[in-house]
């Protein structure tokens, strides 16, 4: 369960630029629970880059000159609070990459056995960690791989997914060589509020809308693009994403093009039904 903070702008951005100082402030003290690591993917001209760490990001060097450098004008960041009972190891930590295209995951699905019988051998030969968050990927990897179309492969891998885990979250960010995805579908999953509670002595201290939004996305459009970022930086000009809603951008032109899996999840009933 994690923080993402995700952007597609006109030009080269840094991440600090984006936010402002006090904004990026106020995201990077997220770490005080999510603190299992933090990673970052970016879109280049040779293609998708990205980098990770199992430290937390408040006392990385490396992700704050990261932040503050124009790396290019799509990417996003992520903030790991690890899934209790998975490891703080490099192979764990998001985003996780394969021919071209990086994903970071906000959420938990479970039980983890039943996600990966849904990967075919091929998918499972890629696995190098042990989270569900990977494994998700690798199933919305392959149905785009199998439908040789990213919007129908990304659309019909949250419909079989809502469909078989409905009470998990599912948000997302995934960058492609040529879209970003933004995946906001958490409906009926419940804060973890046991843990958050766990985590600090006054109930008071917990960031921001983490004990009673904590799956909530929000999004806004600037003269500069489109950013799209997890709960808990308690800022104006922030527009909340509507629920159980996926969309895809261009990166070259910014369209956004929303998706629907729940339509096609009932479309999938109908055909199965046939």
């Amino acid at each position: 369960m994690c923080r993402l903070f995700g952007y597609v702008t006109d030009s080269p951005c840094a991440v600090a630029d984006l936010l402002g100082e006090e904004g990026l402030r106020a995201f990077t003290s997220l770490t005080s629970v999510h603190a299992d690591g933090w990673g970052m993917a970016w879109h280049t001209p040779e293609g998708t880059r990205t980098t990770s760490s199992p430290h937390s990001a408040q006392v990385d060097e490396t992700y704050r000159r990261l932040v503050d450098t124009p790396l290019s004008d799509a990417g996003f960041v992520h903030l790991r609070w690890a899934t209790g009972g998975l490891d703080v190891r490099p192979e764990n930590t998001h985003p996780f990459l394969t021919d071209g295209a990086a994903f970071a995951h906000n959420g938990h699905i479970s039980p983890i056995a039943e996600l990966e019988a849904l990967l075919t051998p091929e998918s499972r030969q890629r696995l190098r960690g042990d989270t569900d968050s990977e494994r998700y990927f690798h199933f919305v990897h392959q149905t785009v791989e199998k439908y040789g179309d990213e919007a129908e492969g990304v659309s019909r891998a949250l419909a079989t997914l809502v469909r078989k885990f409905p009470r998990c979250s599912l948000n997302a960010l995934m960058l492609t060589p040529t879209h970003m995805f933004a995946i906001h579908i958490n409906s009926r999953a419940d804060s973890p509020l046991r843990a958050l509670r766990e985590l600090f002595d006054d109930e008071g201290d917990i960031p921001p809308r983490h004990t009673t939004e904590y799956f909530a996305m929000d999004y806004r459009r600037t003269d500069q693009g489109l950013e799209i970022v997890s709960s808990g930086l308690d800022q104006p000009g922030w527009t909340p994403v509507p629920a159980d809603t996926a969309v895809m951008v261009d990166l070259a032109t910014r369209e956004v093009t929303r998706l629907d899996p729940i339509a096609q999840l009932g479309a999938d009933a109908m055909r199965a039904h046939d």
